[in-house]
């Protein structure tokens, strides 16, 4: 029985971060330990692949940028990308799902983004983009750039995640820029792990790859909220708090599909993961097609953490309004500690909550 197990396939996920906002994504998920993936860093900048340790390396347009960079002009990313097809397919060829990472409004990222996420579409994988739209503070030229960008890459993938980092500079307060900078990096780690961790780390119920592609293939739109509580009532609360994150540019109402994973120590019931699951649907529709995987942590003692990405929302679905609220936080492992962005107390659902590392 063993022996014919050997012959099963596993599925096949890489992580690609283009431009510096994506390599610096990749670089937190290597640190945090993101397992079952493998990672690539893609730019036009040598100096700055140099600098870059323990992952693959691609070095886009060496005859377009003569390693020096795009200047910030997205056409200069996308010929540098399409001169470099080559290695980026042979980079991606083997995989059955590849994330696209980047941070949106520079050139190499912007523009080179797209192309690598077509490549690994025609590939036949599934592709899904996770990237951050650039902070009010650095211009508008940067914002342009970005949504045309959004929309050339909405284009090239099966689903797509944005994060706002006007929406995460709301909620983080006055930090330092490299702090905020930092916190938008952990935002696509999350993403990415959620879902990777639900495919390649054994769980008391996981999910296979067919269900997370049920769930991601053509949807376009996705949103990933984080909810995590302790005491009583923690499996609701966690869940309440998941579905209400204010970072992300979509509102989970009315999704179509969602894959929902919760997490608790030694401690946490069978009845207790239904019931945050439960939540979970009835806050987004009984209609919507959720699926759950359920893992128990030892380190998380008393505590539940529940993650939800949804997808399949209508089209021009208004934004919701982002509300800023005293945090709490809470040592959950190691070295990474939870933010609890807490809403009033006559509020039902509780805010986002964060995973930041120290």
């Amino acid at each position: 029985m063993d022996e014919n197990l050997d012959f099963v396939k596993v599925a096949k996920i890489k992580v690609i971060g283009v431009g510096g906002g994506g390599n610096n994504a990749v670089n937190r998920m290597v640190t945090d330990g993101v397992k079952g993936v493998d990672f690539y860093v893609a730019n036009t900048d040598a100096q700055v692949l140099k600098g870059i340790t323990g992952v693959n390396k691609i070095f886009l347009g060496r005859d377009i940028t003569q390693g020096l960079g795009a200047g910030g002009n997205p056409e200069i990313g996308r010929k540098a990308a399409q001169e470099s097809e080559n290695e980026i397919r042979e980079a991606l060829a083997d995989a059955n799902m590849v994330f696209v990472a980047a941070g949106m409004g520079g050139g190499t990222g912007t523009g080179g983004a797209p192309v690598v996420a077509k490549i690994a579409r025609d590939l036949g994988a599934l592709t899904v983009g996770v990237v951050t739209s650039p902070f009010t503070f650095e211009g508008p030229r940067r914002k342009r750039q970005a949504f045309a960008g959004l929309e050339e890459l909405r284009k090239n993938v099966d689903s797509i995640i944005v994060v706002s980092n006007d929406r995460l500079l709301e909620v983080i307060g006055n930090r330092p820029m490299n702090e905020a900078f930092r916190e938008a990096d952990n935002i696509l780690r999350q993403s990415v792990q959620t879902i990777t961790d639900l495919i390649a780390i054994p769980a008391m119920i996981n999910l296979d790859f067919a269900d997370v592609s049920s769930v991601m293939k053509d949807r376009g739109d996705a949103l990933i909220g984080i909810g995590m509580a302790e005491g009583e009532n923690k499996a609701q609360e966690a869940a309440k708090r998941a579905v209400s994150s204010p970072l992300l540019d979509v509102s989970i109402n009315g999704a179509k599909d969602a894959i929902v994973n919760i997490t608790g120590g030694p401690s946490m019931s069978l009845f207790e993961a239904s019931e945050a699951f439960a939540t979970i649907t009835e806050a987004i529709g009984n209609d919507v097609n959720a699926i759950m995987g359920v893992a128990s942590n030892d380190q998380l003692d008393d505590q539940i953490i529940v993650t939800i990405i949804a997808t399949g929302f209508e089209e021009d679905q208004p934004e919701e309004e982002v509300v800023v609220t005293p945090k709490q936080t809470y040592t959950v492992h190691g070295n990474k500690t939870t933010t609890v962005v807490e809403d009033d107390d006559e509020d039902p659902l509780p805010g986002f909550i964060r995973n930041r590392k120290i």
